[in-house]
C-alpha cells in the first residue's frame, strides 16, 4: 500500500471514529436525560402519599429480607445484639483504649536487653495537611522510644506545605528523618527510597494518611523479644477524620497462608526484620498498587516466624481515592495483585492456578488449583444410598475414581459405629486420595471432586472440606473452628446462615486454612490419613473427624476449607450440641484429649471474638 492509499485508509478510519463518537455522545445524552428522569419520579415516589402510607409494609420486608439471610428470628435479634455490641466496642477500641498517663509511663520507662530501631518508612505524595499531621504525631506518641521515621516526600510543587510541616517535626525530633526526592516514582519507588534513609534492625510500613496506636510499638517489640522476625496486627477503618469514626474491624487470625494467596489479610502494620530483604528486594514497581501483597507473600515465605498481635494498633482512614473507601479508586491494584498471588505459587512449585474475583470483593480472590495428575481416588459412601452417588457423578467429569459404599461392606460394618466403619473401608481403598462423604450429601458444585483434591494432593495439606448447606439454603457446614460454640468445643462457624451471605469480611468466598472440617465432606491423601492414625475408633458419634484433623495440625499439616466444593445434607448437626449419652461421652473425651488446644484461642480465629455463638461476633 503507498502513502496516499494509507492516508484515505486514515481517513475512512477517522471518518468512522467521527461517526461512532457522535453515536456515543447521543447515547449519553439519551442516558443523561433517563437518569434526570428515573431521580425525578424516585423523589416524586418517595413525596407521595401512597409511599408514606407504605412504610410499614416496607419494613416489615426489610425484617423478612433479614431472617432469610441469617437464618431465624432468634438469629436476627443475636445480629442486632452484636451490632449494638459492635457500636460499643468501636468506641472502646478507638481512643478509649490509648495508655492513661500511668500506663504510658511504665511502658516508656521499660528497659530492654538491648536496642533495637524500627524503621518506619511513610512514602508521602500530596499528603493533606491535617493528615500528615495526625501520622507523625501517631508515631511520635509512641510508648516504645526506638524508632525513627523515614518520610520520603515525592509531592508536586502545588503542596511545598508537605515539606515546611517534615521539616518543622525533624528539626524538633531527630528521629524524623526527611527527604524531597528529585522525582515523584511512585509509591513502590518512593517507599524504596525511605528503605535507605533507614538505619533500624526492623522496618515497618506506614500509609502517609493513617494512625497508629500509641502502644503498637510497644506490642511489636514485645513480639520481637519472642523471636519474631514478621509481626503484623488487627486494624480498624475510619471516616470523618476521627478513629472513633469506625465503619469496620478486622480481627484477623493467625498467619494463614491460603487466606493469604486469596486476599492481603495481613496489609497493616507489617513490620519485619530487616535482613529478610537480603534474599529478596521491598517493593517491586511492576506490582504497583498491590506492592504490599507481592511483598508480605516473599518476605512471610522467609519469615521463620511469623506473629500476629491481635488487637487494634492500626487505624485505616477511608476517604475518597483511598483504597479504604473504595478498592474501584485503584482498579490496576486488583490485576496487580493477581500476578504476585500467581508468582508467589510458583515459587513454591505450583503452577497452572486460575485466579478470578470472587463474589465477596474484586480484591478477595477464588483460586482454581491444578489437578496433578490422575491419580485414583478412592471416593467413601457411608450410610450411602442412589442419590447421593447420582449426585457425585452428576457433578464429576474426572473418569479415575472408585466408589466404596458401606452397603458393599455391610456385614463387616454391622453393628459398628460411624469411625470404624470408615476405617474399615479406607483399608479397602486403593487410590491415593481418600474422599470421604456421608450418604446424606449431595454434591451441589462443578467439578466437586477435584475441588478438594486439588487441595488435599499438596504436601503442606493434611484433609480439605467443602461447605455443606441444607435444602433450604442455610449453611451447615463451612470450617469449624476449636472452643467455641455451646460446648466450647468445636464450633460449626457461620452455621444458619443464608448461603448467600459472604461471610465475615467476606470469609465464605474463599479458599482458607480452618482448625478442622468435617468428614461427611472431607478429602486426604490415602497415606497422610493412615500415618495419622485414621479415625480414633475411642470416639462413638461426634469429633472423631476433628480429632483427626487436629492431630494432623500436631504433624505441621494444614486444614483447609474450600467454599467451591458443595454439598447439601438435612442431616443434624451433632456439633451444635447434643444431650445424647454416647455424645456427651465423645464431648468429655474430646476435651481431655485435646486440652492444651482447647486452652488457647484457635489460631484461625481471634481472641476478640466471641466464643459464644458462631457469627464472628466481637466479644
Amino acid at each position: 500500500m503507498d502513502n496516499g492509499e494509507q492516508i484515505e485508509q486514515l481517513k475512512k478510519e477517522l471518518e468512522e471514529a467521527k461517526k461512532q463518537n457522535m453515536e456515543l455522545s447521543g447515547r449519553i445524552i439519551e442516558l443523561t436525560n433517563e437518569k434526570d428522569e428515573a431521580v425525578e419520579n424516585l423523589s416524586r415516589i418517595k413525596n407521595s402519599k401512597a409511599y408514606k402510607l407504605s412504610k410499614p409494609l416496607r419494613y416489615v420486608r426489610s425484617q423478612v429480607k433479614r431472617v432469610t439471610q441469617y437464618g431465624s428470628v432468634s438469629a436476627v435479634k443475636d445480629k442486632i445484639k452484636s451490632k449494638n455490641r459492635l457500636k460499643k466496642r468501636y468506641r472502646e477500641l478507638g481512643t478509649l483504649s490509648f495508655p492513661d498517663a500511668e500506663t504510658r509511663a511504665v511502658y516508656e520507662s521499660r528497659e530492654y536487653a538491648s536496642k533495637i530501631v524500627v524503621s518506619i518508612l511513610v512514602p508521602l505524595y500530596n499528603t493533606p495537611e491535617n493528615f500528615l499531621r495526625e501520622m507523625i504525631d501517631s508515631v511520635v506518641n509512641q510508648t516504645y522510644r526506638d524508632w525513627e521515621l523515614c518520610l520520603a516526600n515525592g509531592s508536586d510543587a502545588e503542596h511545598e506545605y508537605v515539606e515546611t510541616i517534615c521539616k518543622e517535626y525533624s528539626s524538633k525530633d531527630p528521629r524524623v528523618k526527611y527527604e524531597k526526592l528529585k522525582k515523584n516514582e511512585g509509591i513502590s519507588g518512593n517507599t524504596n527510597e525511605c528503605l535507605k534513609m533507614a538505619s533500624g534492625e526492623y522496618i515497618g510500613l506506614f500509609d502517609h494518611d493513617d494512625v497508629l496506636h500509641p502502644m503498637a510499638l510497644s506490642k511489636y517489640r514485645e513480639a520481637i523479644d519472642e523471636g519474631a522476625d514478621y509481626i503484623y496486627c488487627d486494624e480498624a477503618t475510619f471516616t470523618d477524620g476521627d478513629i472513633n469514626n469506625m465503619i469496620t474491624v478486622h480481627f484477623k487470625p493467625d498467619f494463614a497462608i491460603d487466606n493469604l494467596r486469596a486476599n492481603n489479610y495481613i496489609c497493616h502494620f507489617s513490620v519485619f526484620k530487616r535482613d529478610l530483604l537480603d534474599k529478596t528486594e521491598l517493593f517491586r514497581t511492576e506490582y504497583d498498587g498491590s506492592q504490599d501483597h507481592d511483598m508480605i507473600l516473599r518476605l512471610t515465605h522467609l519469615a521463620k516466624k511469623v506473629v500476629h498481635i491481635p488487637g487494634i494498633y492500626y487505624y485505616w482512614r477511608a476517604h475518597s481515592g483511598s483504597v479504604a473507601a473504595n478498592i474501584n479508586a485503584k482498579t490496576y491494584a486488583i490485576d496487580a495483585a493477581k500476578r504476585a498471588v500467581l508468582d508467589h505459587l510458583k515459587t513454591n512449585g505450583i503452577y497452572n492456578t486460575v485466579i478470578s474475583s470472587s463474589r465477596a470483593f474484586e480484591t478477595i480472590f477464588r483460586l482454581r488449583y491444578e489437578f496433578v495428575g490422575e491419580p485414583l481416588i478412592s471416593v467413601i459412601v457411608t450410610d450411602d444410598n442412589d442419590k447421593c452417588i447420582e449426585a457425585l457423578n452428576r457433578w464429576n467429569s474426572y473418569g479415575n475414581i472408585e466408589i466404596i459404599k458401606e452397603s458393599d461392606y455391610s456385614e463387616e460394618c454391622k453393628d459398628k459405629s460411624i469411625y470404624p466403619v470408615k476405617n474399615i473401608l479406607a483399608k479397602k481403598a486403593k487410590g491415593d486420595i481418600l474422599l470421604f462423604v456421608d450418604g446424606s450429601v449431595r454434591a451441589e458444585s462443578e467439578e466437586i471432586i477435584k475441588e478438594l483434591a486439588s487441595i488435599a494432593q499438596r504436601n503442606d495439606v493434611g484433609a480439605a472440606g467443602g461447605e455443606i448447606i441444607d435444602s433450604k439454603g442455610k449453611i451447615g457446614h463451612a470450617g469449624v473452628v476449636i472452643g467455641i460454640g455451646k460446648d466450647k468445643a468445636a464450633g460449626l462457624i457461620h452455621n444458619g446462615f443464608d448461603s448467600r451471605y459472604i461471610g465475615y469480611m467476606g470469609k465464605l468466598c474463599y479458599i482458607q486454612d480452618v482448625s478442622a472440617v468435617v468428614s461427611d465432606l472431607m478429602a486426604i491423601k490415602k497415606n497422610t490419613f493412615e500415618e495419622a492414625g485414621g479415625f480414633d475408633e475411642g470416639y462413638e458419634k461426634a469429633f472423631g473427624d476433628i480429632a483427626l484433623c487436629l492431630r494432623l495440625r500436631q504433624k505441621g499439616l494444614l486444614n483447609v476449607f474450600n467454599p467451591y466444593a458443595k454439598g447439601i445434607s438435612d442431616k443434624e448437626q451433632l456439633l451444635l450440641g447434643s444431650s445424647d449419652e454416647a455424645y456427651t461421652k465423645d464431648l468429655a473425651k474430646f476435651k481431655e484429649d485435646f486440652k492444651d488446644e482447647l486452652s488457647r484461642t484457635d489460631p484461625y480465629y481471634n481472641t476478640n471474638l466471641t466464643s459464644d455463638t458462631l457469627d464472628y461476633s466481637i466479644c
